[in-house]
């Protein structure tokens, strides 16, 4: 039904992109740091944002933009958060002036977003500079240099495109994301600007994006920090051809499932390259009674600093598993709890009914050196299940957060 192929946000009909170094951080001359996203027709639009209480004035301008559901442009920067800042707003604004200018759309029209250091002023002429050099440059190959440039202490790109069917017309879904640090549940998308050509009304659509962001970005933690700048915007220019989606229908239906699966393909790729990490955690529980407590459950295995600093370790410490349960609020019958470790090289029970029992610390050990590991936990209390993503805990998220200002 989802068919994963090459490519990113430029993939859906309409869209292009570039990315360009602008020198936002004045210490960097080489690496990309602003982006712009375009479609050539007006879009239906969509976003969720942090839950955090302090947030980056780009939000504030995003949301304001949004009111109408259309927009036909994004801008972002890295390098600089344009948080806590008096004139954030001000700044926000003439990033969309820019955009607006280069593009030959309106600045109502323009998303915005920024990541990078808080508390410091971001200064507006490189992204001036910077947004003259795309001009008349955009193109479906910039994808890639968009997605490097939203990157800040990511050491990979993470871009997603996938097709669907939808009323009898294929439909194009592309997506680029960013996040290494600062990332904890609870929208905990950090930020991610997702395409599709599929025709969808901007009600539809961020229905559709918030249900399938609960069951992908909502389950990734990295750290326990909320960021504040969190944004995941959704732009569809309805050029593939299908009955617009005007309700929850079939059609809605399979299309917010494949949303599910394109965002949980990044969300794992976020999660995978958290800062310092060297392995992807996947926390599968089953046997829940409820959802809520599946997700609870999954959720305060991953966000484990004890737990996490095992798997860094390959220590088939299961015990912490068991502790995380324990404190995570979710309604559980201990004494039916299961644990198994498992990764390309194998799987391995580790606890029955609440308690361990006899098993292989060399074979636990060669399962748990593999860079992606899945922690299974079973309840025995009923039928719902839930995922979450997460890394290890590693020396060198200490070495990158001990001097990330200075």
């Amino acid at each position: 039904m989802f068919n994963f192929i090459n490519g990113g946000v430029t993939a859906p009909q309409g869209f292009t992109a570039q990315g360009v170094c602008a020198s936002v951080k004045p210490s960097n001359k080489t690496k990309r740091d602003l982006a712009l996203i375009y479609c050539d027709t007006l879009c239906n639009a969509a976003a969720v944002f942090t839950k955090n209480l302090v947030k980056s004035d780009t939000i504030a301008v995003t949301k304001k933009h949004l009111l109408n559901g259309k927009a036909q442009a994004v801008i972002v920067n890295s390098g600089n958060a344009n948080t806590c800042n008096a004139d954030g707003v001000e700044k926000a604004e003439r990033m969309c002036e820019i955009a607006a200018d280069v593009l030959g759309v309106k600045a109502e029209d323009v998303i915005v977003a920024s990541t990078g250091v808080i508390g410091e002023i971001l200064p507006i002429e490189p992204v001036e500079k910077g947004a003259e050099l795309m001009r008349g440059k955009l193109s479906k190959e910039g994808g890639t240099n968009a997605a490097e440039a939203i990157m800040t202490t990511d050491t990979v790109k993470k871009e997603m495109a996938m097709t669907m069917t939808l009323g009898g017309k294929t439909v194009t879904v592309g997506g680029i994301a960013k996040g290494s640090g600062m990332i904890h549940i609870n929208m905990g998308t950090m930020l991610s600007f997702v395409t599709t050509d599929a025709a969808v009304s901007a009600e539809m659509l961020e229905c559709a994006l918030r249900e399938a962001v609960e069951d992908s970005y909502n389950m990734v933690s990295v750290d326990g920090d909320t960021s504040t700048n969190d944004t995941l915007a959704i732009m569809a220019s309805g050029k593939a051809g299908n009955p617009e989606i005007t309700e929850k229908n079939e059609d809605y239906r399979v299309f917010v499932e494949g949303l599910t699966e394109a965002f949980r393909m990044l969300a794992k790729k976020l999660a995978a390259d958290g800062e310092g990490a060297t392995k992807l955690l996947v926390c599968s529980v089953s046997g829940a009674k409820t959802k809520a407590d599946a997700v609870k459950i999954s959720k305060s295995v991953i966000c484990s600093s004890l737990l996490k600093a095992a798997m860094f370790g390959a220590d088939a410490n299961w015990g912490r598993v068991l502790c995380a349960i324990g404190y995570s609020g979710a309604d559980v019958d201990v004494k039916k709890v299961g644990v198994s470790f498992s990764s390309s090289k194998g799987e391995i029970a580790v606890c029955e009914n609440g308690a361990g029992i006899p098993f292989s610390e060399e074979k636990a050990k060669e399962i748990l050196l593999e860079n992606e590991i899945n922690i299974i936990v079973t309840l025995g209390d009923g039928d719902k299940k839930a995922e979450a993503y997460g890394c290890d805990l590693t020396y060198d998220y200490v070495k990158i957060n001990g001097d990330y200002r200075t």
